[in-house]
């Protein structure tokens, strides 16, 4: 864990919930598994009872420092037949005690329980390197499986239903964030936090799920079960998405071998996306916003603030429902900072995702964007506008490249027309190169600068960046007549998408 004077620290559950306002942040390997540890936090403060009473309570519960003291102490003082360990025979933490007699036979290395190193789950596929014999801290297993149960992809596991639980052990199902974008409100301490993001309960808490065995009844293995209803926000954010057991090393300080199989399934309703935010798919409808590899968080991330706004306009309608029905309860600025000065509350939100390839796990992908009270609709109107101004300038990119092409390759095979093309083609690197400059957008909007001004700036150094980049991408044409064309050519249709009456008006040296 990183405190507040940049140390880091290891602590245990206890520690970490006594101490949150100490604490910068929880460390990990990766954002999920970041995202994780905060998720398996919030479900012990909803399971000890420890979160606002109400939604007009929260945003003075959100500053009173040490309320999350209770979930410390609830977590201390558990009764003794409450089992908290994560090698108990019978109960192990997090897990499913039923895999037992399977688990030598049929297990593999711990890299099987890391998301980023196990590979295609498929049991025919080569696992070498699952075999590794290569043991696991324990502190570090604990996170990766945390991550597991809440990020893990669909796929088909290595272990046999033949020999173990049912056929149904094998399919993995996509887990509860595996398919689309976390948003997390950051404070300034872990303990602002976790109060951020907990919400006020009408009903039960629900149970936590502390191990496979107890508690909640769980599913079987010889079919598909439907996804079984969610008792609480205790339940939602500790479910068990994955059967996991682990074996601990002789002097039990790691872990040396893993056995994975498919867990519980969830009946998700919207009350359970409360921070989901929508992005319109090219079908026309919407779902929660998807990680890509191609189409980074921040080009949507106007889609944050607009929610906020949303919620700050309906009448009556902030009962705390969702994350940004909740940070509208927060009293409006009245006027924005001065130009340079911090607002008077200043809150980021994170979003963490999982890019996967069917089943295979690609990369992470995160973003963290300011957002103050009451400044919701300027920071929408930059980073809507941010945002189409880069599309714009890529789609100008494209264009130019298409325009070198014809010129450079004037009778091309069709086969290789797509390679040819990405020659000249200088998106990746706009994009790539973008997301600094809209960073810098997005943090002297909520430093009080003037947005238009600030999108001008912004217009202008995006534009000239990616006319950089398309001039490195057509340096490698031939010094002739044919390369000279192609390049004027290139060039000339960038400068004239720019200019069209349709480009957004900074493009143009103009405010729109």
């Amino acid at each position: 864990m990183l405190t507040l004077d940049d140390r880091l620290v290891d602590l245990s559950l206890v520690e970490l919930l006594h101490n949150a306002d100490d604490v910068r942040c929880v460390e990990g390997g990766t954002p999920g598994e970041k995202v994780a540890v905060i998720e398996f936090l919030l479900a012990i403060c909803y399971a000890s009872g420890t979160y606002p009473k109400s939604a007009t309570q929260w945003p003075a519960w959100v500053d009173q420092k040490d309320a999350l003291r209770p979930a410390a102490e609830w977590l201390a003082q558990r009764p003794e037949d409450e089992v908290w360990d994560l090698f108990h025979p019978a109960e192990p933490l997090g897990q499913n005690a039923l895999l037992a007699p399977f688990l030598d036979e049929h297990g593999a290395g711990p890299a099987q329980l890391v998301i980023e190193r196990v590979g295609d789950y498929n049991q025919f596929f080569d696992h070498h390197h699952l075999e590794h014999p290569s043991p696991l801290p324990v502190a570090q297993a604990f996170r990766a499986m945390l991550t597991q149960h809440v990020y893990g992809p669909a796929g088909r596991a290595r272990i046999s239903g033949k020999e173990t639980l049912g056929a149904t052990i094998t399919n993995l199902a996509a887990t509860r964030l595996g398919t689309r974008i976390r948003v997390i409100a950051l404070g300034d301490s872990l303990g602002e936090t976790l109060r951020l993001n907990l919400a006020p309960v009408s009903g039960s808490p629900g149970e936590l799920n502390r191990t496979w065995t107890v508690g909640q009844e769980r599913r079987g293995f010889k079919a598909k079960p439907s996804g079984r209803t969610v008792t609480g926000p205790a339940d939602l954010h500790s479910y068990l998405g994955r059967s996991i057991l682990l074996r601990p090393t002789r002097t039990g300080d790691h872990v040396d071998r893993v056995l994975l199989g498919a867990g519980e399934l969830l009946a998700l309703t919207n009350e359970h996306l409360q921070d989901a935010v929508y992005a319109r798919k090219a079908d026309g409808t919407s779902k929660p916003l998807w990680a890509s590899a191609t189409r980074a968080v921040w080009r949507q991330a106007h889609a944050l603030y607009a929610a906020v706004a949303e919620a700050r306009s309906e009448a009556g309608g902030n009962d705390g429902g969702t994350l940004y029905r909740r940070l509208a309860l927060f009293p409006a600025e009245d006027v924005a900072p001065e130009p340079g000065q911090q607002p008077a509350r200043r809150i980021d939100l994170w979003t963490v995702g999982l890019v996967a390839k069917q089943t295979t796990a690609i990369a992470w992908v995160d973003g963290t964007f300011p957002f103050a009270p009451g400044l919701e609709a300027r920071l929408y109107l930059a980073s809507y506008r941010g945002s189409d101004i880069a599309e714009f300038v890529a789609s100008a990119l494209s264009k130019a490249a298409y325009a070198a092409w014809t010129v450079a390759y004037p009778n091309p095979k069709p086969a290789d027309k797509t390679n040819q093309i990405a020659r000249f083609d200088a998106r990746g690197q706009h994009w790539a190169a973008t997301r600094e400059s809209f960073d810098l957008l997005m943090e002297e909007t909520t430093l009080g600068e003037d947005v238009q001004a600030s999108l001008l700036e912004y217009a202008a150094t995006v534009t000239t960046t990616a006319r950089r980049f398309l001039t490195e991408c057509l340096d490698p044409l031939p010094r002739n007549s044919q390369g000279a064309k192609a390049r004027a050519a290139a060039l000339r249709r960038f400068d004239d998408e720019l200019a069209v009456p349709k480009a957004p008006a900074e493009l143009r040296g103009e405010t729109s």
